[in-house]
């Protein structure tokens, strides 16, 4: 049908994630947890043949996960900073969205003994970035969303991987 948007490919992240710190239950009712990401150690790179060439390293960020009071889903807001190794322009990587904690990434969540690496379809985001680099402000001009999964390696830090695609008509 036509009217419906598109997605295109353009960038996987790999936010590498420290446990989470429990803020506890906020006036509103709803417990908050605050996760620090791992400075240079995760990126954003664009997917080949992307008209926006990035391969960033995040510097800074943070993630502030709010508990449905149904305890069946988690709400998140990050707000990141990566370098680009290509422009060395400065990126802030804002994303919001929600997880399902019903299944496998709640699991993971949770630190449960048997959580595994998941699958995509759990994990949804919409995604915005910023920047001051005349190379990448093409990203401040899209659309964007992404689907996560939890990757999970032992003796290895939680890496949350994100296909981020542009919406386009």
């Amino acid at each position: 049908m036509s009217g419906f948007a598109k997605l295109i490919p353009a960038f996987t992240a790999h936010v590498i994630i420290d446990a989470p710190t429990i803020v506890g239950p906020l006036s509103r009712g709803n417990a908050l947890f605050h996760v620090k990401i791992r400075e240079n150690e995760g990126f954003i790179r664009s997917e080949p043949g992307y008209s926006i060439p990035v391969d960033a390293v995040f510097v800074h960020g943070s993630d502030y996960i709010r508990q449905d009071p149904d305890q069946k889903h988690v709400r998140l807001q990050v707000d990141s900073v990566l370098k680009d190794s290509k422009t060395d322009g400065v990126i802030k990587f804002s994303y919001a969205g929600t997880i399902d904690t019903t299944g496998p990434a709640g699991k993971v969540l949770g630190g449960a003994p048997d959580a595994a690496t998941t699958g995509f379809g759990e994990a949804f985001t919409h995604v915005t970035f910023e920047t001051g680099s005349a190379a990448l402000k093409g990203m401040e001009h899209k659309v964007y969303v992404a689907s996560g999964r939890f990757i999970l390696e032992a003796g290895k830090p939680v890496v949350v991987e994100y296909k981020i695609s542009e919406v386009a008509q």
